[in-house]
């Protein structure tokens, strides 16, 4: 995604973003709008080719400028930008755009406006005496909706306009007048208050029944039901029919189920046996096309084709009629009876209307119990009828309830959905400091709404827009008093959300939207955690800011002469003597520019264990380095085991995530990947995975680690034979490093062991032949 300077003798300049990646997502939005069979995703596919088109104008235009925190120059950085996938910035401001019906519906209250300038009226409305009483009614209801930052501004204008702060309002207002014209400063009135408190909910029910609305019904059993609801009968039928040639009224009768077939063939036409030639069923309707004028007609070998399918009908299912004939065609029925689970998402679609869109569900019980006397009425449906899970799972979406209940569900599935909901429970404990009940909720409003911003591509060690930045956040702040309630709030849901992640994803490195969440609490709490993010190899410029060598030390402090030092031969007194300064409020950054002037340390360790030349510009390279910064930092693991001092809370959980976390190696392991590059990713994740089991083996006593290794040796030798052949020189390398040996000998081709890592420039050893690594 980016151009870099491969050449080592100069400075390099600075990077810029490469049209490839762009280029590559419209084509791939322009094949699915054209050839997509579902009109739905061909439209979704048709929105994606213009917002690239945008997004490639922008910069062969150099209008936007990508890789920057300001990419559009002249709008500030609190702006909320239209980012699509890459981090890649459209040019469009979410905050603008065509006026929206709540917008229209203020407009027709207010005196004629010129076209084009709806928004600087409406903004400037909102600071008239009228204005300003609406505004501040909203605050005492909360009967407001916040869908970007922007749409606070005003609000927190009203309310210090309220409370005497008219200097502080001036000066927002001044900030924010150049923008009038452009961007809603203004909430979306609403008919419901707020929801406040620690319950949270993945997504609401209006997206709930939109998603159930999406569903299409399963073709295959649909085909299968017909097969033996329709077709089976008439097979049946012709049968009979046939066993009846002699009858005098055969020829009628032949006629009339011919046209019976094609009334019941224009209605019926998933399943595809009636047209299949080398089907009976197919021969025998053309037997039957071919007799019905007259059964005489049928030639010797037409005789002999029928005289063996009828034959081998009777011998495998007796004759139509018989007990032995109705009692399978009876379990045959039985097996496709009721209705399928497409029939069952209108009744539950039908309950789940009567909650309002915007809200979640309190409970699932009256969404979960069978089918109802009343709706078997309205649905055809029998009464009793239970709902699918596969139906329940998509409604259990929409439940409101704490964040470990919806773990517990199932609900929650990854750190990455953790961190969707967990702006949730955020935002009201980042605004505890606030004195002030009515600036709390508005300060939680704006805190979601912030947490749904995308995050920029960025270059140059840039960092994304902090919340602070947001000049209304930023007068919020000063009526913050920083209350001891507020920092043990934020510690005690920073410990819990740590805790819980860890163990229900301990496989999962902490994504970087769900250390957004993390940060927070960190900062709410008054703690000084170096949390690192994952950065992405085709992005990575060859810089380490300070936070990864501190996390590095921290791990040193904890690691040195652990089973994970001896496994990745890590030489963690080496990193604890490198001098990091926390006692500076801002850390200074660390360039580890990949230079002949300018090296990093950190970075340069990084590059020698991966045994590559630091050149920018290659992924591979890129990659490899990435990949033992995450090693010699634990990615997080160590810095928040042990700042938090989780040894108590984890304790009893370490031996079961060290097990979910081979068990899960193994099964990623062998699963059928055919798509090269998907099968990389299966193999970089689970190195990661392998990393992280590492981890939580090191901290555990040892003999509790030895029962770990004794179990991991009985669960490998039930996987399948092949790949126990593939993997058996990792278990070598583990076997290795808990036997206390040297940790070198794990890659001596001599003893035939291998350290499990994801990255690698030749073919990876884990691949089958021919598949260029990454």
């Amino acid at each position: 995604m980016t151009r870099r300077d491969q050449n080592l003798t100069e400075e390099p300049e600075a990077p810029e973003v490469n049209p490839a990646y762009a280029s590559w997502q419209l084509a791939k939005a322009f094949t699915t709008a054209a050839e997509h069979e579902d009109p739905a995703v061909r439209e979704r596919a048709r929105e994606k080719v213009e917002k690239w088109e945008q997004v490639l104008r922008g910069i062969f235009d150099g209008t936007v400028k990508h890789g920057s925190r300001t990419p559009l120059g002249e709008v500030p950085p609190w702006a909320t930008l239209e980012v699509i996938t890459g981090g890649f910035a459209t040019g469009d401001l979410l905050a603008s755009g065509p006026l929206l019906e709540h917008e229209l519906a203020l407009l027709r209250r207010l005196p004629a406006v010129l076209p084009g300038d709806e928004r600087r009226a409406i903004n400037s409305w909102y600071l008239t005496d009228s204005g300003l009483q609406e505004l501040q009614d909203l605050l005492l209801t909360t009967c407001y909706e916040v869908n970007v930052p922007e749409e606070t501004a005003l609000l927190v204008v009203a309310w210090l306009l309220q409370n005497r702060h008219v200097e502080q309002a001036r000066e927002l207002v001044d900030t924010l007048a150049p923008f009038f014209n452009r961007l809603r400063f203004y909430p979306v009135p609403t008919g419901r208050p707020l929801r406040t408190g620690t319950r949270v909910h993945l997504q609401d029910v209006g997206k709930t029944l939109e998603d159930l609305r999406k569903l299409k019904p399963n073709r295959r059993v649909a085909a299968q039901k017909e097969a033996v609801e329709i077709w089976a009968p008439f097979y049946d039928r012709m049968v009979s029919l046939f066993l009846d040639r002699p009858a005098a009224d055969w020829s009628v009768r032949a006629t009339a189920m011919l046209a019976e077939y094609a009334r019941l063939r224009a209605r019926h036409r998933l399943c595809g046996k009636p047209e299949k030639r080398k089907e009976h069923f197919a021969q025998l309707l053309a037997l039957l096309e071919h007799g019905a004028p007259d059964p005489q007609k049928l030639g010797e070998a037409q005789l002999r084709r029928l005289e063996v399918i009828l034959d081998r009908y009777v011998a495998k299912r007796g004759a139509p009629g018989t007990p032995e004939n109705l009692a399978q065609r009876e379990r045959e029925a039985r097996a496709v009876a009721g209705p399928t689970h497409y029939e069952l998402v209108a009744p539950v679609t039908a309950r789940l209307a009567k909650y309002p869109n915007r809200d979640a569900l309190p409970a699932l019980a009256p969404l979960e119990g069978a089918i109802a006397a009343e709706e078997a009425r309205t649905f055809e449906i029998a009464e009793g009828t239970p709902i699918p899970a596969s139906i329940l799972r998509r409604v259990r979406r929409c439940l409101e309830d704490n964040v470990a209940a919806l773990v517990e569900r199932g609900i929650i599935t990854s750190g990455d959905t953790l961190a969707v909901v967990l702006p949730q429970l955020v935002s009201g404990l980042r605004a505890t400091g606030i004195a002030d009940a009515v600036l709390r909720q508005v300060y939680a409003a704006n805190y979601q709404a912030f947490r749904r911003r995308r995050s920029l591509l960025l270059l140059n060690l840039e960092s994304q827009v902090r919340i602070e930045e947001l000049p209304w956040v930023a007068v919020l702040e000063r009526f913050r008093d920083n209350a001891p309630t507020e920092h043990g709030l934020a510690r005690q849901a920073l410990d819990e959300i740590t805790t819980l992640t860890l163990a229900a994803f301990p496989f999962a490195i902490l994504p970087n939207k769900l250390l957004q969440e993390l940060r927070a609490l960190t900062q709410s709490a008054e703690l000084k955690i170096p949390l690192v993010d994952e950065i992405a190899a085709d992005i990575f410029m060859g810089q380490f800011s300070e936070k990864f060598v501190a996390a590095a030390q921290i791990a040193a402090e904890l690691l040195e002469g652990s089973l994970y030092a001896r496994y990745y031969a890590i030489d963690f007194a080496g990193i604890r003597s490198m001098c990091v300064d926390e006692s500076r409020e801002k850390p200074k950054t660390f360039f580890a520019r990949f230079s002949t002037e300018r090296r990093n340390g950190f970075a340069e360790m990084c590059a020698a264990r991966a045994g590559v030349q630091a050149v920018r510009g290659d992924v591979v390279t890129n990659g490899m380095i990435l990949e033992q910064q995450q090693i010699l930092t634990t990615q997080n693991l160590a810095v928040l085991y042990a700042r938090l001092g989780l040894a108590d809370a984890l304790r009893q959980q370490l031996l079961p995530m060290a097990r979910t976390c081979f068990e899960w190696v193994c099964r990623r392991q062998q699963m059928k990947i055919d798509d090269p590059h998907a099968r990389l990713i299966m193999l970089k994740n689970t190195a990661y995975a392998w990393r992280q089991m590492m981890f939580f083996l090191s901290v555990l006593d040892l003999r509790s680690a030895t029962d770990w290794l004794d179990w991991a040796r009985a669960h490998f030798a039930k996987q399948q034979e092949d790949f126990r052949t593939r993997f058996a020189p990792a278990m070598k390398g583990l076997e290795l490093a808990f036997a206390h040996r040297p940790a070198p000998e794990i890659d001596d081709p001599a003893n035939g062991a291998r350290r499990f890592l994801g990255w690698s420039k030749a073919t990876h050893w884990l691949m089958p032949g021919g598949i260029v690594s990454h």
